[in-house]
């Protein structure tokens, strides 16, 4: 079998690639350059797209033994991943960029060149793992990726390989210093890599503006000014400078229409109904009537207990408990223990539903 294996310059995607070419899979390595100016990219251990990531993928190839080249995916990356972020942060909602990168770059644009070209696989150095077609949590809780996987459907699951979801990152490090792959011990990024310092408000103002506008409790009554709605989200308690106000506030919205953030206790965070949009189901088939399941609904955040059906193009979530700082523009993951059963993006929330009926 043919497998293209995605090289960031880590040390994960380097032992992907070396399994993968260990099993038997004739490995091609390829290096996304996802930036036009790859400098920009990184600040020590945040980040990554950086001419050192690159020549890092490449030693390692060079290790393992395999082909090994650069995939200029610039544009693709600032059109569907960079702007996304942006204008989603505009409509007062919060992304999550890591999946919207492995949704329409890693396993849609790659995926679709690397079959084109004649491979049967892409192969990436995710900790997660496949099981009869479906994706399962890794062994290692702390780095598991498969919330932000959870956007693939089962034909991308099919043609995509996996090797790191039966180890913990130690036992990665520790094979990577044994096969003399030099990034055995190189920091993890963190933080969007586009980002480089990791001041994201600062980056939303510079392409957004900084307009400010009024902070307002429930009632419509002004607490205080912002200097960009954009910058806040929902959930969010420190950073508000609401002077005297002696209860404590939490981001209830942001309304970019009339450039106001809304602001209430924590009560008033409660949601027990989450409405997605774009739904896929990757575990199962659609769910037409009440399935009982765990949602998640951050990345290495807790599972709910929920219950969870498609309503037309749309998947209601009714949580048994209510649930407070859930954001629209964040996935909704749902596992059966331990495997993914579907996702969608967070488009709306309320509290107070009617009971669902479980089938």
């Amino acid at each position: 079998m043919r497998v293209l294996a995605a090289m960031s310059g880590g040390v994960d995607s380097a032992v992907a690639a070396a399994r993968a070419s260990e099993a038997g899979y004739d490995v091609t390595g390829v290096h996304l350059a996802l930036s036009k100016n790859p400098q920009s990219y990184r600040s020590g251990a945040r980040g990554c797209c950086t001419v050192e990531d690159s020549r890092d993928a490449r030693r390692a190839a060079d290790v393992i033994g395999i082909p090994f080249y650069v995939w200029d995916m610039a544009e693709e990356f600032d059109r569907e991943v960079v702007a996304d972020f942006v204008s989603e942060y505009a409509a007062g909602r919060t992304p999550n960029p890591c999946m919207r990168c492995n949704e329409r770059i890693k396993f849609e644009a790659v995926l679709d060149r690397a079959l084109a070209l004649g491979f049967d696989a892409v192969c990436t150095g995710h900790h997660v793992r496949v099981d009869d077609g479906r994706l399962r949590r890794s062994v290692d809780g702390g780095k598991d990726q498969s919330y932000v996987l959870a956007v693939l459907n089962s034909e991308q699951i099919a043609h995509s390989v996996f090797p790191l979801g039966d180890s913990t990152k130690e036992e990665v490090r520790a094979e990577a210093a044994r096969r003399g792959i030099s990034v055995a011990e190189k920091p993890d990024s963190h933080d969007i890599c586009f980002i480089a310092d990791g001041d994201t408000a600062g980056f939303l103002n510079e392409r957004l503006g900084g307009e400010p506008g009024p902070i307002e409790d429930e009632s419509g009554t002004v607490l205080g000014e912002h200097n960009g709605a954009h910058t806040y989200t929902v959930g969010q308690r420190k950073g508000l400078n609401l002077g005297g106000t002696p209860e404590r506030r939490y981001v209830l919205s942001i309304e970019p229409v009339n450039n106001t953030v809304r602001v209430g206790p924590r009560e008033s965070l409660l949601v027990d109904e989450i409405v997605g949009e774009r739904p896929v189901w990757s575990g199962r088939a659609p769910a037409t009537e009440p399935l009982s399941c765990g949602v998640q609904l951050r990345a290495h955040g807790e599972v709910y207990a929920c219950r969870a059906w498609q309503r037309d193009e749309e998947l209601v979530i009714r949580l048994d408990e209510p649930v407070a700082g859930v954001a629209a523009g964040q996935a909704a993951v749902l596992y059966e223990d331990d495997i993914v059963l579907g996702s969608a993006t967070i488009a709306s929330t309320s509290r107070s539903a009617e009971p669902a009926t479980v089938s």
